[in-house]
């Protein structure tokens, strides 16, 4: 008899992945292949005991334990060359093997901060060996799925978290399964799929198969999700489940009303209605998927006058929650509110947070920010070895904020900026890079190298070289067009180039193959994702390429509004949506990680 590909896989787990694979076409994620048929579990069987952690973090005793201590410090506040000097001190032939592991734990995070990822994944991995300490062990891997997770190896990371979780202390679980959890969900269906058919060990099978329920359409993760948890009761995503999962196995409350309040005719009009039909289009893939209909209220606001009219007109029309306002204007007039007797999620974002009068229902703040996009390409170029930064942005208000973002994480993550240059018009633009790159000084350098010799030597001009990354935060696709060719004028084309998505309009230009190359975020709806509700919505009149982003601002609005239970998790919670992974910080704003993406022949890809 054949066996099919899965044929290691318990019954339940076929049943479970059959369940999610028939469902996961109503997802926002990638377009998945036809799983082959599986045969129906004849019962459920026995949950299989799973190891519980050890909690032991103690290192073993050496005599170097001081030495260690102090160099652990100096990594801490990132001085690797003083911590180096500290481990080349202790005699190699007095180091006992337990020392040697933990030896190769620090020269690794020594390579790590110096850029050299590879290499230091590489000691990781021999030093991590059948028998070490527990606590080394706990340690190394831990630090191997750091460096994973910047490199963009989720899957990897992941898969290590769960071995690390059997090492961990009761008070590390949480934050340990939460990282799992989120690692999961930054990986494609399809690998997801893959991995979930090929691994041989249960309890890591039942991860994957959780982040795949994950993705099903709302109807179908409720089921799978009581079918998960009755026969993984031990497993330690079961309690609680991750992501805020938990919210769902409740029964949604009938007689919901929604009210939509999006500008649909005055000036905003055309972005109202983009939300609109985007929003439309996830509540229409909802039902078809076996969703629970509910009414839905669409408000004009340019026909109330104020945001404020219109969100009374709401609560008079008995809606339960509002979705909208979309300026920042309306959601800080809406914010500033006194009383607000149903939740808002609002489509922008309030600077000042502070003012809002507490006591009031929650008002959630979803905005496409690029300070988010901003704290993203800080991760994947620290994550890609870049330590050394070059940021290059407008002088305005808009290029300020979205480089203080930037500055905050990079520095968080111990890079360093070595020079942040503006530029005003095209004409300054020559002259900014130039600067930025240390050219001025080089041309200074031989001019007085003449002066001193009194004579008319010949010289090249150089850029400076402690720079192994750009952040180049243009407004635009034509300001990054006529920026990235100046780059390679001022000797500086082997350079990594990173950026926030408004260098692309969201439309194909063959102009932006002077953009090739470039490392940029960039929403899943544009790179691929959902494709099936991204050409429900292009069938409407409001589905130009050039509202793409609204588009799909308005299908994340449906998805945060029917999983608005999952945001009580809070920190925990976290959502795959169109325009990033969704997550929600404790000012209630929602967050986004976008996909890394680059420019091909003028095109985009994901990378």
């Amino acid at each position: 008899m054949r066996q099919t590909r899965n044929s290691h896989l318990r019954p339940v787990a076929q049943f479970i992945l059959t369940l999610i694979f028939l469902g996961l076409s109503g997802c926002g994620s990638e377009p998945v292949k036809e799983p082959e048929p599986e045969q129906p579990p004849p019962v459920a069987e026995k949950p299989e005991p799973v190891a519980q952690p050890s909690g032991n973090t103690t290192l073993p005793p050496s005599a170097f334990q001081a030495q260690f201590q102090q160099a652990d410090q100096l990594l801490g506040q990132q001085k690797w060359m003083q911590a180096s000097e500290v481990i080349a001190a202790i005699p190699e032939a007095q180091a006992t093997a337990s020392d040697r592991v933990y030896l190769g734990y620090l020269q690794a995070r020594i390579d790590f901060i110096r850029g050299r990822q590879a290499q230091a994944l590489k000691l990781l991995e021999q030093i991590d060996q059948p028998g070490i300490n527990g606590a080394q062990r706990y340690r190394i891997l831990n630090f191997r799925r750091h460096i994973l997770e910047l490199s963009g190896d989720n899957l990897e990371s992941a898969r290590l978290g769960d071995q690390a979780l059997l090492l961990a202390p009761a008070a590390d679980a949480p934050a340990l399964k939460r990282s799992i959890w989120h690692d999961l969900q930054k990986v494609g269906t399809e690998q997801l799929q893959q991995a979930a058919t090929a691994t041989t060990d249960p309890r890591w099978q039942n991860w994957l198969e959780l982040a795949l329920l994950s993705r099903a359409a709302l109807p179908v993760q409720r089921q799978s999700l009581s079918l998960w948890l009755q026969n993984n009761p031990q497993h330690p995503a079961a309690t609680p489940l991750p992501g805020g999962l938990a919210y769902l196995l409740n029964p949604p409350v009938p007689g919901q009303r929604v009210a939509l309040i999006l500008p649909l005719s005055g000036r905003l009009g055309a972005a109202g209605r983009a939300v609109r039909d985007g929003y439309l289009a996830g509540y229409y893939a909802y039902l078809e998927s076996g969703g629970q209909k509910f009414d839905i209220l669409v408000l004009d606001q340019d026909k109330y006058g104020s945001a404020i009219a219109a969100y009374d007109a709401a609560v008079a029309q008995r809606a339960s929650i509002v979705v909208g306002p979309l300026s920042k204007e309306a959601v800080a007039e809406l914010g500033n509110r006194e009383q607000r007797p149903i939740p808002v999620l609002a489509l922008n974002r309030i600077d000042d947070t502070e003012t809002l009068p507490p006591g009031s229902s929650a008002l959630v703040q979803f905005a496409l920010s690029p300070e988010d996009e901003a704290r993203n390409i800080a991760d994947i170029a620290f994550g890609q070895g870049a330590r050394n930064a070059l940021i290059l942005r407008p002088q305005d208000d808009r290029g300020s904020k979205v480089a203080q973002a930037l500055i905050t994480r990079w520095q968080q993550l111990g890079g360093t900026i070595v020079n942040s240059v503006t530029y005003t018009s095209r004409d300054d633009y020559s002259n900014s890079v130039k600067a930025a790159l240390g050219i001025p000084e080089s041309e200074q350098r031989a001019q007085a190298l003449r002066e001193l010799l009194a004579t008319n030597i010949e010289t090249s001009s150089r850029r400076r070289q402690d720079i192994d990354a750009v952040f180049l935060l243009s407004n635009s696709g034509a300001e990054a067009r006529l920026l990235k060719p100046l780059l390679a004028f001022h000797y500086a084309a082997s350079i990594p180039v990173y950026a926030v998505s408004s260098i692309y309009s969201g439309v194909p230009d063959p102009r932006d193959r002077d953009l090739d190359g470039i490392n940029f975020v960039e929403i899943p709806w544009l790179v691929g994702a959902n494709p099936e509700l991204k050409s429900a919505v292009s069938a409407g009149k409001n589905g130009a390429d050039g509202y793409a982003r609204l588009n799909a601002l308005g299908a994340d609005a449906f998805l945060v509004q029917s999983q608005f239970a999952q945001l009580q998790a809070g920190a925990d919670a976290l959502l795959r949506g169109n325009t990033g992974l969704l997550s929600m910080d404790p000012q209630l704003h929602i967050q986004r990680e976008l996909v890394l993406t680059t420019f091909d022949e003028g095109d985009i890809k994901a990378k």
